[in-house]
């Protein structure tokens, strides 16, 4: 099934996201999580493509583990910064040889030490979306940034970049984190007046230690409002509070999203099916709301 045909549907949906490990003894590990993340039933499970400008070699392994194994749909992350094009199509190859056909086109990290883009890389996601679209019949989607990506002169550019995606063929749309809904909210009515009307996913990061805090400030420069910064400073020295306070922060925007018509939410669940146990258990019943 095709995640757009999904998304088209008034039904509830909420996913989760998987990474690889970095190292290939710790493949083993990863088909674990995979199969307690597949417990909690998500509509699709995105696996990613590596972080700062790394390659995975088990993206294709672990999404044929989500799909074909645990029988949930599977989103395949595929990046063109750390890529060529020979290694694009080979992944694309692969991903239709296991009968996955949703993939999630990205830039991604620009690799340290690396001229980019070298003459056989694609410069941008939009070039990656067209020769996905070109290769096979494939269900795309690319992501989006509430408060603007962090190169972008401004968040009207950035959306202006963003319709080059959906014009070359981008289907659905997946947003980075954010902690305060009224920046989706805005995000929003942006992107319907500039003409952008594919499904966007809003996309929660349950934040539930404080490394991850630091790490999502030193990246990506997310807002953190006063509420969220509030329950940090309380619980910081307390790590069961705090991973307690910070599945219920992000129970807590995903009821208000739904509340308000954005039915389609991904969860960055960094790997924790605990945490992702947990909010799924919480939203059991709004989770279930007809279509």
């Amino acid at each position: 099934m095709k995640i757009s045909e999904l998304l088209q549907t008034k039904q509830v949906t909420i996913s989760c996201e998987l990474f690889p490990p970095k190292k290939g003894s710790e493949l083993e590990k990863s088909h674990e999580i995979v199969k307690e993340m597949a417990k909690v039933k998500p509509s699709f499970m995105s696996v990613t493509y590596g972080a700062s400008g790394g390659i995975s070699e088990h993206t294709v392994d672990l999404a044929n583990e989500v799909q074909n194994v645990n029988g949930i749909l599977a989103l395949a992350h595929l990046t063109c910064a750390s890529s060529g094009r020979d290694k694009i199509q080979e992944v694309l190859k692969e991903l239709q040889e296991h009968h996955i056909e949703n993939i999630l086109a990205l830039r991604g990290d620009i690799p340290e030490d690396v001229d980019f883009p070298l003459p056989n890389q694609y410069h941008h996601a939009s070039e990656l979306i067209e020769e996905i679209k070109n290769f096979g019949d494939f269900c795309i989607g690319g992501a989006c940034y509430p408060e603007g990506h962090p190169e972008a002169e401004s968040l009207e550019a950035d959306i202006d970049n963003l319709k080059r995606k959906v014009d070359a063929g981008c289907e659905f749309l997946t947003t980075q984190m954010f902690f305060d809904n009224n920046i989706l909210y805005n995000f929003l009515y942006k992107t319907l007046k500039r003409g952008i009307e594919v499904p966007i996913i809003a996309g929660i990061m349950p934040v539930t230690n404080v490394k991850q805090i630091k790490r999502i400030t030193s990246l990506s420069g997310t807002i953190l409002p006063q509420r969220f910064c509030a329950i940090v400073e309380r619980f910081a020295d307390y790590p069961a509070a705090l991973k307690q306070a910070g599945i219920a922060y992000a129970t807590d925007q995903i009821i208000d999203l739904i509340a308000n018509g954005v039915n389609h939410v991904h969860i960055y669940t960094m790997n924790k099916p605990d945490v992702a146990g947990a909010i799924f258990h919480n939203l059991s019943e709004i989770y279930n709301l007809p279509g």
